[in-house]
């Protein structure tokens, strides 16, 4: 006789509902850390590709709102994003001249009162002040060191300037593209997803271009509001670099928390150098009250209704950013994050409704040559 089937009851007992809830989230987290994990390390080992194509986003999101303008006085999309590039490129060389020139010009003097406040630490904090005053010496010969090696190593720098070059014009290419074929992009991604689908990678890509958008306009103006009156500041102390300074606090300003502390720093360093101890303090002050009023003032009045990134946020982006890839990777993160934190307030359903979008793909209000107006979006 065949011996009966044991009974259900006698098998392994099911596990409790919150071990197989805890599962599942562990594997959903597990799954979207592994693709996040992918896709850094294709950007990383891709960056030759995928650098400029983040920094063409990055310069369309801040020159896009001059593309209606322009088509509003009658230029064709085409026109207009060519001007636009040409004011671009030539707006870059000259802040990259002033900058280099004010650094060039500062840096003997900044180079040698790091040292000299090195040496003075020394003999306030003793051992200590020794280690403190080995690294600024480091620093300061860091230029030097750069020079020299460019200059021993002639087919290197010119790889590296070719490299510079090719990623520059590719930038500019894909700028120009953006600006002119941007508009088009939800019509094409309505061709090739299905309506529903669709609408919600129209609506994470346009609020995720607002979000970086917000972010780059709002850190150049910071930056240079920033740069303007610490650089007035240094030059009514009479500090030595005053110009040089102020291009480190611009440039530092796009590296949120850890730039503005650098720059203050070497300011402050080369002030201790240059007047002794009271003249480092009005320095500090100088640079207290305009990153008091940067933080309290200029931040929530200029980018709070576009990037909502808590602090923590951006301190955590901008150390894994600079681990990941370096100085890029800093001045990458941050608006990255802002992209993010745009698409997952999409799909929380917590956006604010977009405009309705018209046959060709725009806003409500399109006119204008080859009915683009007002209401194009973005590359989004």
């Amino acid at each position: 006789m065949p011996a009966e089937p044991p009974d259900a009851e006698d098998g392994p007992a099911a596990p409790p509902r919150a071990v197989r809830l805890a599962a599942s989230w562990s594997a959903a987290v597990l799954l979207v850390v592994a693709v996040a994990a992918l896709l850094v390390w294709a950007m990383v080992e891709l960056q030759a590709a995928t650098v400029p194509v983040v920094v063409a986003l990055l310069g369309t999101a801040l020159l896009e709102p001059v593309m209606p303008w322009l088509v509003r006085r009658g230029l064709r999309r085409g026109a207009a994003a060519g001007l636009t590039c040409t004011v671009l490129v030539l707006a870059v060389c000259g802040v990259i001249a002033l900058l280099v020139n004010s650094l060039v010009h500062s840096a003997p003097d900044i180079a040698a009162a790091l040292s000299e406040a090195g040496r003075r630490i020394a003999d306030w904090l003793g051992p200590l002040g020794q280690k403190i005053q080995y690294a600024l010496e480091q620093s300061s010969g860091s230029g030097s060191d750069l020079v020299n090696s460019l200059a021993n190593g002639v087919l290197s720098g010119l790889g590296l300037a070719t490299q510079l070059l090719t990623g520059a014009v590719l930038t500019l290419a894909l700028v120009f593209f953006f600006l002119r074929d941007g508009h088009r992009t939800a019509d094409a991604v309505r061709g090739w997803l299905p309506p529903g689908p669709a609408e919600t990678v129209i609506a994470c890509g346009r609020q995720a271009f607002a979000a970086t958008a917000g972010f780059m306009r709002g850190t150049t103006l910071i930056a240079l509001i920033d740069a303007l009156f610490i650089t007035i500041g240094l030059v009514a102390l009479s500090v030595p670099g005053a110009a040089g300074l102020g291009a480190l606090v611009f440039m530092g300003a796009y590296i949120p928390f850890v730039g503005a502390f650098l720059s203050g720093t070497v300011a402050v360093l080369v002030a201790l150098a240059d007047g002794g101890f009271a003249k480092a303090l009005w320095v500090l002050g100088v640079v207290l009250a305009v990153q008091a009023i940067e933080g309290n003032i200029l931040q929530p009045f200029i980018q709070s209704r576009t990037v909502e990134l808590h602090p923590a946020t951006i301190m955590v982006a901008v150390v894994a950013g600079a681990g990941v890839a370096g100085i890029l990777g800093a001045l990458l993160a941050v608006p990255l994050c802002a992209a993010g934190l745009g698409v997952v307030t999409v799909l929380r359903g917590t956006a604010a409704p977009g405009p309705a979008p018209t046959p060709d793909g725009d806003g409500p209000a399109a006119g204008g040559p080859e009915g683009d107006g007002p209401g194009d979006d973005g590359p989004s």
